[in-house]
């Protein structure tokens, strides 16, 4: 069966944020000269939903104002799903451990085995929806991207510790937030750093998210439980 490619699938992305309240650092890595999308361009760890993802169980669930804004502007529910991806995304692609302590109910999934191995079960309540962006048209591959801030201290390893990662990013590194546009990134990363930015000091997670919802019709600034479009009318 031949598999569309330019078909929008959901995707989770994870930005961790070190010594937030001080000097902040985020986490983010190098995509290769080669990869189908995005070459060469550094990003935050992150990838598409598995179809697996909604059967792994989480210790804990992401904040509630977070799971209601998951479900605005959707057909399906995916809270769960996009959960267990952000946090298997995170060490696939950097060997970080979101989770805590405790035994897995069951035989681990084969994409969780070496996770499990660590001692560790996923947990969700780190995450905070921030973002959401879908990918716009003609683009070699489409996302529906929902974008997930964690605070470092929240990861139950070693922060200078990759050596889990898989071969999917280089030059794995924590870079100072007023430095990192000087990076070569993605327009929509541009996008969501300057939201981080705003958000670096502040622990809680946002009840408005703001929304880049691109499609064949029109390319619209929303915002998930907020004012949008951004010309200040209610949704």
């Amino acid at each position: 069966m031949t598999i569309d490619k330019t078909a929008i699938r959901d995707a989770a992305t994870v930005i961790v944020l070190r010594d937030r309240l001080n000097d902040p650092h985020v986490l983010m890595g190098q995509r290769g000269a080669q990869a189908a999308f995005m070459p060469n361009k550094f990003v935050f760890p992150g990838g598409a939903v598995d179809k697996a993802d909604a059967d792994v169980p989480l210790a804990t669930q992401m904040p509630h104002v977070c799971r209601d804004r998951l479900l605005e502007d959707t057909e399906r529910d995916l809270t769960h799903a996009l959960s267990v991806a952000a946090i298997r995304e995170l060490w696939e692609e950097t060997g970080l451990i979101l989770g805590q302590r405790g035994a897995w109910d069951g035989t681990p999934p084969e994409d969780w085995v070496s996770f499990a191995a660590t001692g560790h079960v996923p947990s969700a309540h780190p995450l905070q929806f921030v973002f959401r962006a879908i990918t716009p048209p003609g683009r070699p591959r489409r996302f529906d991207a929902r974008f997930f801030m964690i605070d470092a201290d929240e990861i139950a390893s070693d922060l200078d510790d990759f050596d889990a990662a898989c071969d999917e990013l280089s030059h794995l590194q924590w870079i100072p937030l007023p430095k990192v546009r000087e990076f070569d990134l993605p327009f929509i990363t541009e996008v969501v750093l300057a939201e981080v930015a705003k958000r670096a000091h502040d622990l809680t997670p946002p009840d408005s998210v703001p929304f880049f919802k691109n499609n064949e019709e029109a390319n619209l600034f929303l915002r998930l439980k907020g004012v949008g479009p951004m010309t200040g009318q209610k949704r």
